[in-house]
């Protein structure tokens, strides 16, 4: 809570924390134009940011479970990419083909909505891949593949658009939590429970995988249907997230880790609820520093969890001296 409260009393506009207090709490304040902008502008923008970290945090954990992989996160399969390329499409394509410029309105959902198309394009691929591909190590490569091929379309396209619209696309590139209003916010919300729901369904598949495919079958587990289950849950995660926020890394990548140092464990029934919570929690801190206090500049939130978290995590491995996995 007091996370919460600490970045929703900074922004561009100056309020006392004990306004934003009182108007959370709902008692009137003296200034109405302050109770508007916490309301419409500061707390859907904290709770877009819990919503992405812990979202990208679980994603990554799946993701590192299903490969047996400590560098695995939420976009080793493309999904994320293919985002960034449904956005890429919209933003420079346009300028590219005549025939687009109809449906050239670029904004904040035909964006959301350009992103999605783009991530469940490439998670309907992969999810076909998986079919004919019974090699976990073999779909990892072919997801990364899948990332490269999204990355050269969208550089080609970067390379042939003109300055405006590439200034555009790489202002979505670094990510913002920001923009989302309450009808988008629950949008998300029901894009992630979902991928929540799959996860905690998957809770024991997770724990056999952790000493391999075939343990988990001969427990009993089917690894074919719930190795799909956890493609979904990730993609639905990373893809929702990536959609509506745009990339933003690390966090996915490291807050599984970090979670493995805290709680000394490798059983999903612990870490499932605290990447949740830590994820969340570590994104409210990052969108706070880069919130510039009376300022309407805002740092872009990529850099500021990598800088923010690395060190962290740094610490916590040297100090722990050994890596849970």
């Amino acid at each position: 809570m007091l996370c919460f409260g600490l970045n929703i009393s900074l922004g561009s506009v100056s309020i006392p924390f004990s306004a934003t207090v009182k108007s959370l709490l709902g008692y009137p304040v003296q200034n109405d134009s302050w109770n508007y902008i916490i309301w419409n502008y500061r707390v859907p923008k904290a709770f877009t940011a819990l919503l992405v970290g812990s979202g990208l945090s679980l994603s990554g954990l799946l993701m590192q479970t299903l490969f047996r992989n400590p560098l695995a996160g939420p976009f080793v399969l493309g999904i994320s990419s293919g985002a960034s390329l449904g956005a890429a499409l919209l933003i420079m394509g346009i300028s590219l083909f005549p025939g687009l410029m109809a449906f050239g309105f670029v904004n904040d959902v035909s964006l959301a909505i350009a992103a999605s198309l783009g991530s469940f394009l490439v998670l309907l691929i992969v999810m076909v891949v998986a079919l004919r591909v019974k090699d976990t190590l073999a779909l990892l490569i072919i997801g990364l593949m899948f990332g490269s091929i999204t990355a050269a379309i969208v550089s080609v396209l970067s390379y042939f658009s003109d300055a405006e619209k590439l200034q555009q696309y790489i202002y979505w590139s670094f990510g913002s939590v920001g923009n989302l209003s309450w009808a988008q916010l629950l949008l998300l919300f029901g894009i992630l429970l979902i991928g929540i729901i799959l996860s905690i369904a998957s809770i024991k598949s997770l724990n056999a995988l952790l000493l391999g495919e075939k343990y988990a079958q001969s427990l009993g587990i089917n690894m074919k249907k719930y190795r799909y289950s956890i493609i979904v849950a990730a993609g639905l995660l990373a893809g929702g997230v990536t959609a509506f926020a745009g990339p933003i890394a690390f966090i996915g990548l490291a807050v599984p880790h970090l979670t493995r140092q805290i709680f000394n464990t490798t059983d999903h029934k612990v870490l499932l609820p605290a990447v949740l919570v830590y994820g969340g929690i570590l994104m409210l801190l990052c969108d706070t520093v880069a919130q510039v206090p009376n300022s309407a500049s805002v740092l872009p939130i990529n850099a500021i969890t990598s800088i923010l978290g690395a060190p962290v995590v740094i610490w916590l491995l040297v100090r722990k001296r050994k890596m849970i996995f």
